[in-house]
Parts: structure tokens; C-alpha cells; sequence
């Protein structure tokens, strides 16, 4: 679980108070852009701030992505659908932050908010995230 689930979900739904994520799609990651072993492109948020590099481009992390990614495969979906979606699911959301640099980013965004996922898509993708050994 989460620390986040664990520690802010249930105080944040028992004071009816909303959440607006940062960073939805950790600073890039889950879009595609980035692939393990590849160089980091530079016109990139991860070549612009290495430390934000630093803190996502690990064994860890690549393993989800490429778990999501599978899942994504199977679904028709791309990470950042699937980002956007997990995030609109959760009742604690009050909305997601969807920025853009390019208008075909903002199509990727709008397409986004059309996919509800069911409660097995939702399950499935929280097995995905867990962490391991909390």
C-alpha cells in the first residue's frame, strides 16, 4: 500500500477534503517517453533537472512501468490514459493536473477522461503499484 493510501486517504475522506496530485505522470514517466537503457531525450523535464531523474529512473519503477505498460497493451490504453483514470477513480481527487507543451499532448489529455476504469482494471492496477514489503 501506498504511504499515502495508508496515512492521508482516510483522514482526507473522513474531512471531506480534496486532493490535487502533483506530477501526475511522475515528472514524465508515464508517458512513454522515457525507456530503460535509452538516453534520456533532451528536451526532456529529466535532462533539464537530473535530480528528478534521479528519483524515478530505478529497477523499481521500471518494473511497474513495464508491468503497466503490459496492462496498457491489453487495454488499448496508453500510460498516461491510464494515469489520468487511475487518478479520476479515486474519490479523494478533486481533479488532475493535465499540463501540456504541445498540442498533441493536450488530445493525449482530453482522450484520457474518457476512460473510467472498472473495479478489476482498478484492482489490478493497484496490485501493479503496490509497493512490495509495507
Amino acid at each position: 500500500m501506498r504511504d499515502i493510501e495508508r496515512e492521508l486517504t482516510p483522514a482526507m475522506q473522513k474531512y471531506q477534503i480534496g486532493l490535487l496530485p502533483y506530477f501526475p505522470l511522475a515528472s514524465g514517466l508515464l508517458t512513454s517517453k522515457y525507456r530503460r537503457g535509452a538516453e534520456i531525450p533532451k528536451d526532456s523535464r529529466f535532462a533539464a533537472w537530473p535530480r528528478l531523474a534521479d528519483r524515478y529512473l530505478n529497477e523499481t519503477n521500471w518494473k511497474i512501468v513495464e508491468r503497466l505498460e503490459r496492462f496498457c497493451a491489453r487495454t488499448g490504453r496508453s500510460l498516461l490514459e491510464l494515469a489520468f483514470s487511475w487518478l479520476a477513480c479515486k474519490p479523494v481527487v478533486a481533479s488532475v493536473i493535465a499540463g501540456a507543451t504541445k498540442p498533441e499532448q493536450v488530445e493525449q489529455n482530453v482522450k484520457a477522461v474518457n476512460w473510467k476504469l472498472s473495479a478489476e482494471e482498478m484492482a489490478e492496477v493497484d496490485r501493479i503499484t503496490a509497493k512490495q514489503g509495507c
